[in-house]
């Protein structure tokens, strides 16, 4: 019997077989229609979650520079960013503690990691029920089931701003694409823009893609096409951050965690 997609629910077939944590054989399926491919029951997940960062990320300080650099940009162009702001799937709290040092507030949500960085900042403790944004930084190629997991956060926010390499075309082999993550297996989930274009249909959302960032959101802001395409620019968000800079709250947060009043 053929194996649905997880988006569009249309058959799927057999794409490849590959070894996973250099152990498991994986079957991984590849729908025709939206594209969407996808491990087959990925059993070996909680031995790779054991380090839930993997030793291979080598790319994890670089990737949150540039992700806080382009959000700042995001949130100064396109949303409200006095705002409240969640960071789902937040790691040691890199972004987080990032971001509210640039003067946004933000929380961290990950029930995998250890908050190393952004302590006192997580969603529980935020008592907020609704975000006015969340971020889902390469958080999507973890997920077994997407639509699931979108109708969690949209629950939460009616934005998500989120980063996930698109899967080239054709269909890379098995031993040419790095994004596969065999070595540590909990990348399970990879997405053309069509599978994208069909998740957010689900849900109502508009859905851009530019810069290497992805939006869905049930908000319609003036001209948001053209401010996301604008704030993706890597240049744009430079200039963006030297000229308008917000004030730090990294000593408001020392304030709050210690009782003390410095200014």
């Amino acid at each position: 019997m053929p194996i649905p997609c997880k988006i569009c629910q249309a058959p799927t077939s057999l794409a490849f077989t590959a070894k996973v944590l250099n152990r498991y054989d994986a079957l991984y399926y590849q729908c025709p229609a939206c594209g969407f491919l996808f491990a087959n029951d990925p059993h070996w997940l909680a031995e790779s979650y054991k380090q839930p960062i993997t030793s291979s990320d080598t790319g994890i300080l670089t990737r949150n520079l540039h992700c806080v650099r382009i959000m700042g940009a995001l949130l100064k162009l396109c949303f409200a960013p006095s705002g409240i702001f969640a960071d789902y799937g937040g790691g040691y709290g890199i972004f987080v503690r990032m971001m509210r040092d640039k003067g946004f507030n933000f929380y961290r949500d990950d029930k995998y990691c250890t908050n190393l960085f952004a302590n006192g900042f997580d969603t529980a403790e935020s008592n907020n029920d609704r975000f006015d944004l969340i971020t889902a930084f390469e958080l999507f190629e973890h997920w077994i089931s997407p639509a699931h997991e979108l109708e969690y956060l949209f629950q939460k926010t009616d934005t998500v701003i989120f980063t996930t390499e698109l899967l080239p075309t054709p269909l890379p082999r098995p031993d040419t694409w790095w994004y596969y993550g065999f070595e540590h297996g909990q990348h399970i989930s990879f997405y053309m823009p069509l599978a994208l274009e069909k998740l957010a249909a689900q849900f109502g959302l508009t859905y851009y893609h530019a810069g290497g960032f992805h939006l869905f959101t049930r908000c319609k802001p003036l001209l948001l096409k053209f401010r996301f395409y604008l704030a993706t620019n890597p240049y744009f968000a430079l200039l963006g951050e030297l000229l308008l800079r917000r004030k730090s709250l990294a000593n408001t947060d020392f304030n709050q965690l210690t009782g003390n009043t410095i200014t």
